[in-house]
């Protein structure tokens, strides 16, 4: 079942990670201002259930490895909901990565909490330590790495690299913007609404998935730039403000030397659910033949155990 999630978080997330390491790669002299930085966001996780991996993530040999992605739309005085839950595969042997993004209103099991709700209360109930571990649960597969980004971040980030140009295939207006067709100019504010327009857009979602790749694509190129470093101070500022993750610099920096080459080959699974209400609310429910079909996918991609039907 279709979702309105925002399925670039992800991209928002790994690109952040990867301007981080890399502005710290590249350029010696703001090292401890990235050192800094990554020390502002990391906040590691405390397991509320027992782990699922039977051997310890080794980076520098290549073990496959696996991130949740959390967006979460956080207001002053409240945790808020996760709004985006994005789980990355990442095999550095077969130079690959899978995404899979589980719609928020799935039915699971709690962790900690003992009861059923949606997938995205989990967030709300026990932060990140809860989140993680009603996703391993629903899954049945180790999450190693976590990156939390506030949704605000898409617009900042954009501004921190000094804005964009996109290719717009079309005119269109949306949000009381006008976007003509040809070379667009975006600042924060216009790439976010050039990204969410969708029912003026005759190839629906797809197309609204393309101008979002178009725009993450532009701040990975500008990013990259060396010419970019004179918006340093505001990238860091950005990731700073929005990102946390229990990723260390160290860890950072060796899944961005080791692990690169998987963003070759891309693959999105999806999870198929069918919609209903259960005692008046209304829930996404995962059939267990379909869980299981995705599970093992993702493990598959891990080299981890399988699971059997029945």
């Amino acid at each position: 079942m279709k979702t309105k999630q925002r399925k670039w978080i992800w991209v928002i997330g790994i690109t952040m990670v990867l301007a981080l390491a890399g502005i710290g790669a590249y350029a010696y002299s703001i090292y401890s201002n990235v050192k800094h930085t990554a020390q502002q966001i990391y906040e590691p996780v405390t397991p509320i259930a027992p782990k699922k991996r039977t051997k310890p993530v080794s980076l520098k040999r290549q073990t496959p490895i696996s991130f949740l992605l959390i967006g979460v739309d956080e207001r002053k005085g409240d945790r808020g909901r996760a709004d985006s839950l994005i789980v990355l595969t990442v095999n550095p042997n077969e130079k690959s990565i899978k995404l899979l993004s589980i719609p928020r209103d799935t039915r699971v099991e709690m962790v900690g909490k003992g009861k059923m709700d949606k997938i995205n209360h989990s967030y709300a109930f026990g932060g990140v330590n809860m989140t993680i571990a009603t996703v391993e649960k629903f899954l049945d597969i180790p999450i190693d790495y976590y990156m939390k980004v506030n949704m605000e971040s898409f617009k900042d980030i954009v501004d921190a690299v000094g804005g964009v140009t996109v290719d717009n295939p079309f005119a269109f207006t949306y949000d009381g913007v006008t976007f003509p067709k040809g070379e667009v100019a975006l600042n924060g504010d216009k790439a976010l609404k050039y990204a969410r327009m969708r029912y003026d857009d005759p190839r629906g979602d797809f197309g609204r998935e393309d101008r979002q790749k178009q725009i993450i694509e532009a701040v990975i190129q500008k990013g990259a730039s060396l010419s970019s470093f004179v918006y340093y101070d505001d990238m860091l500022a950005a990731i700073a403000k929005h990102v946390k993750t229990n990723l260390t610099l160290a860890q950072m920096r060796d899944i961005q030397e080791r692990y690169k080459e998987a963003r070759q080959h891309m693959e999105q699974l999806h999870l198929q659910g069918t919609g209903a209400k259960i005692n008046g609310i209304f829930y996404v429910l995962i059939s267990e033949k379909e869980r299981l079909a995705v599970s093992n996918a993702l493990k598959t991609h891990l080299e981890v155990k399988q699971q059997r039907s029945g």
